[in-house]
């Protein structure tokens, strides 16, 4: 039986009662702001999670198969540059660049000086082989970006850019690969954030002041032979590449192919941030490895 003293306060059970109420009470609040706490977190790393895998939706990586397509598409001549504005390279990454539709595409210019390279011995082709001599120019078919690994919050990602606005020719003689340069609107990449362009622009890649990046051919590239349409071949090239104003060697594999009037080109170069005075992409919250790829398909016509 519950008492109470002359105060009006329980004695007995109904005080020992009360007592283990006060108890509990703060025990069942810190379990209640535990539980609110990782139902935050879950919520939160599940959101990253379906960002990172469902909604960042980073371009696929370029394959033979992306060549052959290109190639056998039908060819379309250029019409407006692919290219936007440049933002204004601030940190905070907000403004993606714009597409300028008045803009038309200009060819390039020919490669009328000849690189230094040392002294190239013809190959003769086959008698049936194409005639694929003389320059060759890329088309707005041509496609070059990069590709770097990101963790988004302990969740593995890609950003992947992309842009068109490559200008450039090569040069064939005979079975030979004598000369090629191209050059690439920085300020065009775009990726499927207008957060990362803005980083991309801005501090990391700095295209106001770095507006382009260039590959100069050093060396010949044998191509043995010249394979009948349709057919893909491998060969190496070296040369020097210049990203964000620092310029350096690179060997790389491609992949070639002839269709019809068009020579496709694919490859990829992997790129050390640090050789070439790139900052590395990591930000609070998203860390990158020190690396990443250029990847492109080149479509040249004569």
């Amino acid at each position: 039986m519950d008492e109470t003293n002359d105060t009006g306060e329980p004695t007995g059970d109904a005080a020992a009662d009360e007592a283990g109420e006060r108890t509990r009470s703060p025990a069942r609040w810190a379990m209640w702001i535990g539980i609110g706490l990782v139902a935050v977190v879950a919520l939160g790393f599940g959101a990253i999670f379906i960002y990172a895998n469902f909604i960042n939706d980073p371009a696929d990586e370029l394959t033979a198969d992306d060549l052959r397509e290109r190639l056998e598409a039908p060819a379309t001549a250029p019409t407006t540059a692919p290219a936007g504005e440049a933002s204004d390279g601030g940190d905070d990454g907000d403004t993606a660049g714009t597409t300028d539709d008045t803009t038309t595409t200009e060819p390039p210019p020919p490669l009328t000086t000849p690189l230094t390279t040392p002294p190239v011995t013809e190959s003769p082709a086959a008698p049936d082989a194409p005639d694929v001599e003389g320059e060759w120019r890329a088309t707005p078919a041509s496609e070059l970006g990069y590709r770097v690994t990101e963790v988004l919050f302990g969740v593995d990602t890609e950003g992947v850019g992309r842009t068109n606005d490559i200008t450039g020719s090569l040069v064939i003689q005979g079975t030979t690969v004598v000369a090629a340069a191209f050059e690439v609107d920085m300020a065009t990449v775009e990726s499927d954030d207008s957060r990362r362009d803005g980083q991309f622009r801005g501090r990391i890649m700095t295209v106001a002041e770095y507006p382009t990046a260039d590959f100069v051919l050093t060396e010949p590239i044998e191509l043995g032979e010249i394979p009948p349409p349709g057919e893909q071949i491998t060969a190496t090239a070296t040369g020097d590449l210049t990203l964000r104003g620092v310029t350096n060697p690179v060997t790389f594999d491609v992949t070639a192919q002839l269709q019809g009037d068009r020579i496709g080109v694919l490859g990829t170069i992997p790129v050390v941030f640090a050789d070439h005075d790139i900052v590395n992409p990591s930000i609070a919250g998203i860390t990158t490895e020190d690396n990443g790829l250029l990847e492109f398909v080149l479509v040249f016509e004569r």
